[in-house]
């Protein structure tokens, strides 16, 4: 399940109709673990302890995965699809790591990954009527103004030293509640192992969302401050063992987004014009990148990384479509939305706003998608042009993500050295523009402002081969410099993004009048609908913060026959074939004699996970560490919808196989005595 490398196909704000959550449903937040409902599942629950314990272990990457502390010195479980682009800029040609894999000698070794940065949550506070209170009678941009400015505010009050300390609003429920989510943070993360990259993708996308699986996507990191390894006494227990059919299991981590609490009209725009828009421009990006990385080695390694997300991406993509297009699927949520208005009769009408918010963003669509043109090298350019000007302004008075305490991670991502491969920035600039060309119409304003008199090919080449931000050192210079470097700059891609921000800036304004401000309003009033019918046996959509489901190790039936609940690492033999992407990993191969191939390799739960979760430890009863998830089954890709425990999976890989990796296949014994707390 690796990260996706595109925005949400449909706006973010997300509204309330999904009914009582069933069995094994859930992506709870940890001051609203449902203790009473797993105790008339299961018969157990964990106590407060418990899930303080764990609570103090998780990680979130905020390179859009999840992670674990699994020993006193800073290492972090995760998956190797999550640290890919690690390896990936820190190779070079005379030595690719994705391909090879990496195993740090020593700590010294270990390799710093560029823009990544660790997160602990320390505090979860409810600040919702601090937030609604500035609503008053406000309506449109004025509204999303003056909430904005409290979350901001709320925000730099809570971490005061943003050195160490990190801290986010999180609006839940479509803006029922509002809370403050406070990290302990840590900016210096490096690898100190990772597979060769085929142990990882051994199917390839075939396999890809599907089980069953016979892969080793595990890697670890560690997080450092002041040069050193962070102690990290509140860990979990490395426990290296199979899993047992039927067990309690518990994934902790940071599910990205869910859209299950959409109502009809938004589900309704996300499948007729989100959707199809996407599946269709991405399919194309696809088929662009495959020829260009044809043309020799240099582009197949440089291409590999973008290929792999966008490939991810595009079958999470299919997998909603058909979601949305199954009648029984949608029968269910239609059922669970008539059923809250039902119980809501009387009251407040939200949905006919809501209705109506969307028939209103609907025309400012295409053109608040296709005015950011794509590629690396262009984001970088609109960062530090936003950046600056934003920063001219009171905090109180910026953009969502350009505040005080947005503002570390922002320049960290945009100023730590990775590399740049020219003709990749090219084919993506290319892209974009051709297909804001084609939705939007060659006459049209916005196509004029984005290629003027120029082809997307033209263009593309001149502000790439013409830039200069592909060098730290001229972004630090232009993000130090402010908005007089900005405007001082001759740098084509700067000049290029500054044409562009006050439309995007325009275009942002009357999204937030139009929809957001109305859905404000309108989700709350849901949610306040949806507490009263249902109580508290409720969920929010996944946002990309902490939360914790439960489960049980479990196969399911699939065309009438049981899919088995795990694989053995000896079934990667028996499923290669010698081509890729079924061709067996070099160190599988070279080391077959020593691998034990009963070891369990894969297995699968019914823990509800969705993107973001992605390296989430999977945890057994005891509170030790079992497992890592990395990817769902081809049923799981309806779950951002909504949630069928009799097939929705989460795959895992078994601690078991990444113990028999550390110790024979990618020997690593400084992390096996590491582990074993030794």
């Amino acid at each position: 399940m690796k990260r996706s490398l595109f925005l949400a196909t449909a706006a973010a704000t997300a509204t309330l109709v999904a009914a009582p959550a069933a069995a094994d449903e859930g992506m709870w937040t940890f001051d609203g673990f449902p203790a009473a409902k797993m105790r008339a599942d299961y018969g157990w629950a964990p106590d407060q302890a418990w899930l303080g314990k764990v609570q103090n272990a998780a990680v979130r990457l905020t390179g859009g995965c999840s992670a674990s502390f699994v020993s006193a010195q800073g290492l972090i479980l995760t998956n190797h699809h999550c640290i890919a682009s690690c390896l990936y800029d820190n190779s070079t040609a005379a030595m690719d790591y994705l391909d090879r894999g990496f195993v740090a000698g020593r700590r010294d070794m270990e390799l710093k990954c560029p823009g990544q940065q660790a997160e602990v949550v320390t505090s979860i506070t409810d600040v919702t009527n601090d937030v609604k209170g500035v609503f008053g009678t406000l309506t449109g941009e004025a509204l999303t103004k003056a909430r904005d400015g409290k979350i901001a505010a709320i925000e730099t009050a809570g971490c005061t030293d943003t050195a160490t300390t990190r801290c986010q609003v999180v609006s839940l429920f479509g803006g029922g509640q509002y809370k403050l989510y406070k990290y302990r943070k840590y900016s210096d993360v490096r690898l100190a192992w990772a597979p060769e990259d085929r142990a990882a993708t051994f199917g390839g996308d075939p396999d890809n969302f599907n089980f069953p699986r016979y892969s080793m996507d595990a890697s670890f990191l560690r997080a450092y401050e002041n040069g050193k390894p962070v102690a990290t006494p509140n860990h979990l227990k490395w426990n290296p063992r199979p899993p047992k059919d039927g067990e309690i299991t518990f994934v902790v981590g940071n599910p990205g987004s869910t859209s299950r609490l959409f109502t009809a009209s938004q589900l309704a725009f996300t499948r007729e014009v989100a959707l199809p828009i996407t599946v269709a421009t991405t399919s194309e990006l696809r088929g662009r990148l495959i020829r260009a990385m044809q043309e020799s080695p240099e582009k197949k390694r440089e291409g590999l990384d973008t290929l792999n997300g966008i490939e991810n991406s595009l079958k999470v993509f299919i997998g909603q479509t058909k979601a949305l297009n199954d009648p029984a699927f949608t029968s269910k949520l239609a059922a669970a939305e008539a059923d809250l208005k039902a119980r809501s009769a009387g009251g407040a009408d939200p949905w006919t706003t809501i209705d109506s918010a969307v028939s209103a963003y609907r025309p400012l669509y295409l053109a608040s998608r296709f005015t950011t043109p794509s590629g690396q090298l262009y984001g970088y350019a609109r960062t530090l042009v936003f950046a600056a000007q934003e920063r001219e302004k009171p905090n109180a008075e910026r953009l969502p993500g350009y505040t005080d305490s947005a503002l570390p991670l922002l320049q960290k991502r945009t100023l730590d050295q990775r590399p740049v491969y020219p003709w990749l920035e090219e084919l993506r600039m290319q892209w974009s523009l051709s297909k804001a060309r084609e939705y939007l119409g060659a006459d049209d304003p916005d196509t004029q402002l984005l290629l003027g008199k120029a082809s997307p090919e033209g263009l593309s080449q001149s502000l790439v081969n013409g830039t200069r931000l592909a060098d730290p050192a001229v972004r630090k210079a232009l993000w130090d410099g402010g908005i007089k470097a900005i405007r001082a700059s001759d740098d084509p891609m700067i000049v290029y993004a500054l044409r562009l921000a006050d439309r995007q800036r325009e275009l942002q304004r009357l999204t937030d009048a139009a929809y957001s401000a109305p859905l404000a309003i309108a989700g709350s009033q849901l949610a306040d609908a949806r507490f009263a019918a249902y109580g508290d046996s409720v969920y929010p959509d996944a946002t990309f913060t902490l939360r914790i489901s439960y489960g049980k190790v479990a196969g399911w039936t699939e065309r009438g026959k049981q899919v088995p609940f795990q694989t053995t690492l000896g079934g990667t033999f028996d499923r290669a074939t010698g081509s890729e992407p079924f061709d067996a990993p070099s160190a599988f191969l070279a080391r077959k004699s020593q691998i034990d191939p009963r070891a369990t390799y894969n297995f699968v739960t019914t823990n509800d996970i969705i993107g973001g979760n992605s390296g989430s430890p999977v945890i057994d009863r005891a509170g030790t560490v079992i497992g890592a998830a990395f990817d769902g089954n081809i049923h799981s890709l309806g779950g951002t919808y909504g949630y069928d425990g009799t097939l929705n999976r989460t795959v895992a890989v078994s601690t078991d196989a990444v113990q028999e990796a550390l110790e024979k296949i990618y020997p690593a014994p400084a992390l096996v005595k590491e582990l074993a707390g030794r």
